[in-house]
């Protein structure tokens, strides 16, 4: 029988899938893999630990392995391709692909078929494909610059936010500022990055520190009713739809007019990963309102997929077209 193995390598885990031609065997969860936020070493550690642990939990030998699909970001560039490839092959002898992380995404969420897919984890980024095969691609050019909504995004957001906030009520009164120090924002983000002080908060916050680490932090805020979290989740939301639109534009737009003869056919189909998605309704809902705005008629997945399925399902398939 022939096994198959699909990877979604992200910034802050490794889901690893294993499958026979028709059936999903095992599904097991390891450490991060992206190479380029935590090196090589670290995404070697959690590959290798992925690959080991899936296949022993569906009973196989990682040799038995026929084809393997492993979506990372900056699978385009050459250089993370091989190193990616090169790690999984010192575990796995059979065929080996790399793609883009929003491939496996996408192909989790519609096949091979059209569609748009946004992304929001650690990074943030949509990507679609429509009926002729073309596509296209919003966010996603690096934390630094972009990733707007994703995990990262949002805990710099909120350090920004409260500082603006404590700023501002500072010049009213000084009460209202001690009152702003001990907003649940406030001590949660203090908490999650183990800091006693704003001013401590402050100096992490300019040290490149790992933003996404503090999104678990605006959740819990948000839950305990912290209203400028609450205003980052919500922003978080409308910043994905901004790119699921452009995404939407580029690629559907021009079939609005054959469309518009049928008052209820769909414009094209919007699917939503990632763990941002996953753990915030907040997101979800406000992501969900403000894409639909676009057009009635588009078809919105309510579901968060699961790329790694998608991982899984592309390895299968190349073995197809062979």
């Amino acid at each position: 029988m022939a096994y198959y193995l699909g990877i979604d390598g992200g910034g802050s885990k490794t889901r690893c899938a294993v499958g026979n031609g028709s059936s999903l065997l095992a599904t097991v969860t390891a450490g991060p893999s992206n190479i380029t936020r935590v090196g090589e070493v670290r995404a070697r550690e959690s590959l290798h630990e992925a690959i080991r642990e899936a296949c022993a939990a569906a009973g196989i030998d990682p040799r038995q392995l026929r084809r393997a699909c492993i979506g990372v970001a900056g699978a385009g560039r050459e250089e993370i391709a091989s190193v990616v490839s090169k790690i999984v092959a010192e575990v796995i002898p059979g065929e080996i692909e790399i793609v883009g992380d929003m491939q496996i995404a996408l192909e989790s969420a519609f096949g091979a078929g059209p569609g748009v897919i946004v992304i929001a984890g650690t990074g943030a980024i949509a990507y679609g494909r429509d009926a002729k095969g073309r596509t296209a691609r919003a966010g996603g050019w690096g934390f630094a610059i972009s990733d707007e909504g994703s995990a990262h995004w949002i805990g710099r957001a909120a350090i920004s936010i409260l500082l603006r906030a404590i700023d501002q009520r500072s010049e009213q009164n000084k009460n209202d500022q001690a009152k702003a120090e001990t907003s649940p924002l406030f001590h949660d983000l203090r908490a999650a990055w183990k800091l006693d002080s704003l001013e401590q908060l402050a100096r992490a916050a300019n040290s490149y520190p790992d933003f996404a680490a503090l999104f678990p932090a605006v959740l819990s805020a948000a839950g305990a009713g912290d209203a400028l979290a609450q205003q980052v989740l919500a922003q978080a939301g409308r910043e994905l739809a901004q790119l699921a639109g452009i995404v939407l534009h580029r690629l559907f737009a021009e079939d609005d007019s054959r469309l518009s003869a049928i008052p209820l056919a769909p414009l094209a189909s919007l699917a939503m990963t990632g763990g941002v998605f996953r753990h915030s309704p907040m997101v979800r809902d406000v992501f969900c309102d403000e894409v639909r705005k676009f057009d009635p008629r588009l078809e919105v997945n309510p579901q968060v997929v699961e790329p790694v399925e998608g991982a899984l399902q592309m390895a299968r398939r190349a073995e197809s077209r062979d």
